[in-house]
C-alpha cells in the first residue's frame, strides 16, 4: 500500500536538541531579524514576482553531482544539467535531450539521436562528442552506470547528433539507467568538463538545463543563484512528472538562501522574505501550519530511508560480529521520531533495504530489528565479539535536518553501549568531504555515520549505492559482500516482477547478515511553500513548472 501523509497534516513533536526553543524565537524580534539575515547582493535583479527565494536543505559545497551523492548537489544538478532521458513518477523513462532511438541487431546496437538546437550555457552546441565522455564518466561512479559498463562493447560518436551503444547483449534497462534521477544522474556536461577524472571534482558548473548557475554570485554558506536559461527548449510533448516531460522555467531568477537557524528561516518565510523552506524541523512545521498563506506537504509521496553506515575497512566494524552486535539496541522509532516527530502517519518502522510502498519492499531478515530493544543484550554481544575499548569515531552534521537528528540519536546510543566514542559534529559539507577518507581513526578516519536516501535510490538494486558489496569500488564504507553482488547481477536478468521480488528478499536477507548498513526507518520529508506557488513537481526540490499565481 502506498505510503502517504494525510493532506496538510503536520506532526506534533518535542523538538530535538538545538531546535528545542525555536518556537519561542519565532515570536517578537525574530521576524524582523530575518530580513537582515538574508544575503544582499548588489546586482541587477529581476522583478520581484519573477524571483523565487528558497532556503535549501543544506549548504551547497560541491558543484559536481557525479563526484558526490549529497542530495543538495543532486538538486543543484537538476537545476543546470539535463539528461538524455527523464523518469516519470512511475519511474518509466521518457526522452529528454534525446529526440529518439533506434534498436538494431536484436537490441544489441542502440543509436540515440539528440534533439536539434540544444545549447550549453556558454553558448556552445551540445554534441555527441559531449555526451559520450559525460556518460563514460558517470558510469565510473553510479551503480546503475557501473552495471551498464559491464555490458558495453563500445560507446561511440556517430556524428554530432548521434551516439551508438554496441552491447554484448540486449540491456532493456538502458534508457532507465540514462534517466537515473538520484543520485549521480547521467547529466550531460561539455566535453572539456566531462573528461575530468571521475574521482576528482568538476570545479565549473556549465550545463544545458533550464537554469544557469551564477558563479559570480555564488557564496558558499550564504547564497546560490540561478538564472533562467533563455535558450533552453523544453521537450514539446508530455506532462511534467519527476524529471520527464517539459521543463518550463517560469522564474527568471532562483535564489537559494543558506539560513542554518530554523527560527530565522521560518520567520523569513512568514514575512515574505523567502517563498520556500525545503526542510523545516517538526516543531517549526507546527508553527508554519497556522499560517494560511503556506502549504506544508510531503516533497515526495514516497518516503526517504535513513541509514547507519559502517566503515568496513577498519576496527571495530570491519568485524561482522561487531556490526551485528549493536542490532538489539537499534530502535527505528527513536531515529524517525527525532527526524519528523511523533505522528506515525509520516514515518515507518519495520523498514528494510527497499523503499516502503514500492514493489520490492519486504520483511526478510528483519527479525533482528523487531521486538523489545535491549542495550544490555547488545553490550553482551559486543563483549563476545571481542570489543576491548577500541576507539570508534562517529561523524555527522549539525546543519541538515535528518542526518543531524539521526546522528544525535546515534551519539547517545554509542555512549550507552559503552563505546570509546569520539563524536565529531561539523557542517554537512565537511561531513561529505570527511566520509571519503579511507584512513583509520588514528589518522583522521571514521567508523560510523548516518544519512538518508531518496525513495528512488532504494526502489530497486540498480542505483542502490549502500547495498553494493563491491569493496574498494563501493560507496563510502567500502563493504565486501560477494553474495550481494551475485544477487544484484541476477536481478538485472530477472524475467518478471515475481523473480525480482524473490531476489530482493534474498538480497535483504544477505544484507541483514553482512550489514553493509543498518536501515533505521523511513520518513516523509515535509516541505513548507507559499500557497500562491503552484505546479510544483513532486519528488525532489524541482523548480521547473513552478509558478506564482
Amino acid at each position: 500500500m502506498p505510503f502517504t501523509a494525510p493532506a496538510g497534516q503536520m506532526p506534533p513533536s518535542e523538538g530535538w536538541e538545538t531546535n528545542m526553543n525555536r518556537r519561542d524565537l519565532l515570536r517578537g524580534s525574530a521576524a524582523a531579524g530575518a530580513v537582515a539575515a538574508l544575503p544582499r547582493v548588489a546586482t541587477a535583479q529581476a522583478p520581484a514576482n519573477r524571483v523565487l527565494k528558497m532556503v535549501p536543505q543544506a549548504n551547497l559545497t560541491s558543484l559536481d553531482p557525479i563526484w558526490t551523492t549529497a542530495n543538495i548537489t543532486r538538486n543543484h544538478g537538476h537545476m543546470i544539467y539535463d539528461s538524455l532521458y527523464g523518469l516519470d513518477a512511475s519511474f518509466a523513462p521518457q526522452p529528454q535531450m534525446a529526440e529518439g532511438h533506434v534498436l538494431d541487431d536484436g537490441g544489441k546496437v542502440v543509436t540515440i539521436t539528440l534533439r536539434p538546437g540544444l545549447k550549453f550555457h556558454d553558448g556552445e552546441p551540445v554534441r555527441a562528442q559531449d555526451v559520450v565522455p559525460s556518460i563514460t564518466r558517470w558510469m565510473k561512479r553510479n551503480p546503475f552506470g557501473q552495471k551498464l559498463e559491464t555490458v558495453i562493447d563500445a560507446l561511440e560518436v556517430v556524428d554530432d547528433r548521434r551516439i551508438r551503444f554496441k552491447l554484448k547483449r540486449p540491456f532493456p534497462l538502458l534508457f532507465k539507467a540514462l534517466g537515473q534521477v538520484s543520485n549521480s544522474p547521467a547529466f550531460i556536461m561539455p566535453e572539456r568538463l566531462a573528461r575530468t577524472d571521475p574521482f576528482q571534482q568538476v570545479r565549473e558548473a556549465v550545463g544545458s538545463g533550464p537554469f544557469k548557475f551564477k558563479a559570480d554570485e555564488y557564496n558558499s554558506g550564504s547564497l546560490v543563484v540561478y538564472e533562467r536559461f533563455a535558450d533552453y527548449v523544453p521537450v514539446s510533448s508530455g506532462t511534467p512528472s519527476l524529471t520527464a516531460g517539459p521543463k518550463v522555467a517560469h522564474f527568471d531568477r532562483v535564489e537559494w538562501n543558506i539560513i542554518v537557524d530554523a527560527a530565522t528561516a521560518a520567520a523569513a518565510l512568514q514575512t515574505g522574505e523567502i517563498d520556500w523552506y525545503e526542510q523545516p524541523p517538526p516543531e517549526i512545521q507546527q508553527l508554519l501550519r497556522r499560517n494560511r498563506g503556506l502549504v506544508i506537504e510531503a516533497i515526495d509521496p514516497l518516503p526517504l530511508t535513513g541509514i547507519l553506515r559502517f566503515n568496513h575497512l577498519h576496527a571495530p566494524f570491519n568485524d561482522k560480529k561487531m556490526r551485528q552486535a549493536i542490532l538489539p539496541a537499534i530502535a527505528q522509532e527513536d531515529f524517525m521520531q527525532a527526524v519528523v516527530g511523533t505522528d506515525p502517519a509520516i514515518y515507518r518502522t519495520g523498514v528494510g533495504m527497499f523503499t516502503p510502498g514500492t514493489p520490492l519492499a519486504n520483511d526478510a531478515g528483519l527479525g533482528a530489528l523487531a521486538g523489545a530493544r535491549s542495550v544490555d543484550r547488545a553490550k553482551a554481544l559486543m563483549r563476545e565479539a571481542g570489543y576491548t575499548n577500541q576507539l570508534m569515531r562517529l561523524i555527522g552534521p549539525t546543519d541538515i535536518l535528518a542526518p543531524s537528528a539521526m546522528t544525535q540519536v546515534g551519539a547517545d546510543l554509542v555512549r550507552r553501549l559503552g563505546f570509546n566514542a569520539d563524536i565529531v559534529l561539523t557542517d554537512w559539507g565537511t561531513t561529505v568531504q570527511r566520509r571519503t577518507s579511507r584512513e583509520p581513526v588514528e589518522r583522521g578516519g571514521w567508523s560510523m555515520l548516518f544519512t538518508a536516501f531518496s525513495s528512488v535510490d532504494f526502489a530497486d538494486p540498480a542505483a542502490h549505492f549502500p547495498l553494493r558489496g563491491n569493496g574498494a569500488s563501493a560507496w563510502f564504507g567500502w563493504p565486501t559482500a560477494p553474495r550481494l553482488e551475485e544477487l544484484r547481477d541476477a536481478w538485472f536478468e530477472a524475467p518478471d516482477l515475481a523473480t525480482e521480488q524473490r531476489l530482493a528478499r534474498e538480497m535483504q536477507t544477505v544484507a541483514m547478515d553482512e550489514l553493509p548498513y543498518v536501515p533505521v526507518g523511513a520518513y516523509l520529508s515535509m516541505t513548507a511553500i507559499k500557497r500562491n506557488l503552484t505546479g510544483r513537481v513532486p519528488g525532489l526540490a524541482l523548480f521547473w513548472n513552478l509558478r506564482r499565481t
